[in-house]
């Protein structure tokens, strides 16, 4: 006799066995988003205008480089989870398969080049 409550035995066997994962990481960063936004926006909206040396001086101190390089990287993890959510649900097949990789690979380029680009004004 298996000794074995109902809700163990359900345990993982979602769709995906990573449905609860996948919620808890988008709220998380959906109010670390709601938190980090309007600050980086603050400290870009100070920064436009200036003149360069202004923008490099700006982005070169730790709080601004650290909280874009943040913005970047948190953002576009959660625009790759999102939209492969979204794709997963709308389409099937290789058009699914070619989707998700083109999610995925724009948000990469996007965090690389904006890290790429923040170090190079930092450093």
């Amino acid at each position: 006799m298996r000794y074995i409550t109902d809700r163990k035995r359900a345990v993982g066997k979602g769709a995906s066995h990573t449905g609860t994962e996948h919620h808890w990481y988008m709220s998380a960063s959906a109010v670390a988003l709601a938190f980090m936004v309007p600050t980086w926006i603050y400290v870009f909206g100070h920064a436009l205008g200036q003149s360069h040396e202004a923008v490099v001086a700006t982005f070169a101190r730790p709080f601004p480089a650290i909280l874009t390089g943040l913005v970047l990287f948190v953002s576009m993890r959660h625009f790759a989870k999102g939209a492969t959510m979204m794709i997963e649900d709308y389409a099937q097949g290789s058009t699914r398969r070619g989707l998700v990789i083109l999610a995925h690979s724009l948000a990469y380029v996007i965090t690389a080049t904006g890290l790429y680009a923040l170090a190079r004004i930092a450093l």
